[in-house]
């Protein structure tokens, strides 16, 4: 079976909220949009933000009070980005969880939680190319 991930859906409490967050922080722009629902065309995947009530809805269940840690990751081409791009985040109502800093295993990276508490990594690896098209390679 072929390895990919199609579409990452989150839950949003406040969708203008999340929409502001990924708009402004990001400077990502829908490519479809309503009243409970926003996606967002990424290089190889959909990424979207729905009304969490809405979600839990089509789930047919209630998510998880305490889901288990997770992290969606952001990668910038230098390590000079990444300080600038959390603070633009934070600016726009996210939480800094961690300050940026060089981790023992190489790189630069950071935590930022969205309005709703989503953790992203903003992250630079020297070891994981960026290409022209925004795809991240897993490099060693």
């Amino acid at each position: 079976m072929q390895q990919q991930i199609a579409v990452i859906t989150l839950g949003v409490v406040d969708l203008a909220r999340s929409r502001r967050f990924y708009a402004r922080g990001f400077g990502w722009a829908p490519v479809f949009e309503n009243d409970e629902i926003a996606f967002y065309q990424m290089n190889g995947l959909v990424f979207g933000t729905w009304l969490a009530d809405q979600l839990e809805a089509d789930m047919g269940a209630r998510a998880p009070a305490r889901p288990g840690a997770f992290a969606l990751a952001h990668n910038v081409p230098a390590r000079e980005d990444v300080a600038p791009l959390m603070q633009r985040l934070a600016g726009v109502g996210g939480k800094v969880l961690r300050a940026a800093d060089a981790p023992p295993h190489g790189g630069f990276r950071g935590y930022v939680a969205d309005p709703d508490g989503h953790a992203w990594e903003i992250a630079w690896n020297p070891a994981w190319p960026i290409d022209e098209n925004g795809h991240v390679t897993f490099a060693t």
